[in-house]
């Protein structure tokens, strides 16, 4: 069983169901992807494992414990760190503050923890008395990954983080996700840079409208015919 997992995950908003029995999971130290065309549900899959989204059917999981039932805020104190793909920093507050921020729930001493954040993002230490709107797109995405990170999270999940970014600092990204990684945190991950994505992942999610079409490893999906010529261009 998956560490964090959501299990024939049916539900929507208002009447209409966006997903149809969709099953997602991560393990620690695994990074899995979800990728789709536009409308699969993706990163509504995302919502309903954090609570934002009220299942009709299903159950989400953490670590063997049914938390299908508990508020956003409760997943989030178990452990669940997630960085949605806009308005994930606070413009007007320096770097530092920013990742202050982020050890909100923490009553202990959290300066080790920035340090970490701060070798895994070494020009959030350079920049770290500068107001976060004053960064580039890409800084600002290192910022809001760095916050998540100060909870000390088990699960990091991730809603585009290369969103909006150049090809260059998506590749700078995805490096540092896998540093991520290594520290056994379970990453999971929505992305539309499906084939960049999928190069990284140990684990696959392809949904269209709401529902699993495949599933597998990262690099048996990228090899897989089918999957190539309907999401990867060929």
């Amino acid at each position: 069983m998956s560490f964090l997992i959501g299990e024939n995950m049916t539900g929507g908003y208002g009447g209409a169901d966006i997903l149809r029995g969709c099953t997602v999971g991560v393990e620690r130290g695994e990074i899995a992807v979800i990728v789709g065309p536009n409308g699969a549900g993706k990163s509504t899959v995302m919502k309903a494992m954090l609570g934002l989204l009220k299942l009709r059917e299903g159950k989400v999981k953490l670590a063997g414990e049914d938390i299908t039932r508990l508020t956003p805020q409760a997943r989030v104190a178990r452990g669940i760190a997630f960085v949605p793909q806009t308005a994930n920093v606070f413009v007007t507050l320096t770097v530092q503050e920013n990742l202050e921020m982020g050890a909100y729930l923490r009553h202990d001493d959290f300066t080790d923890t920035m340090e970490q954040v701060f070798a895994l993002f070494p020009v959030l230490a350079q920049k770290r008395r500068q107001p976060a709107g004053e960064l580039s797109g890409g800084q600002r995405q290192q910022v809001a990954v760095g916050r998540a990170l100060m909870t000390q999270p088990s699960v990091l999940m991730l809603d585009e983080p290369t969103a909006g970014v150049s090809p260059i600092v998506m590749d700078e990204l995805f490096e540092r996700i896998l540093e991520v990684r290594k520290t056994g945190v379970a990453v999971l991950m929505v992305e539309q840079n499906a084939r960049q994505a999928l190069n990284i992942a140990d684990r696959g999610y392809v949904l269209v409208i709401g529902e699993n079409r495949h599933t597998d490893s990262g690099a048996a999906l990228l090899a897989n015919p089918e999957v190539r010529k309907s999401f990867l261009g060929g």
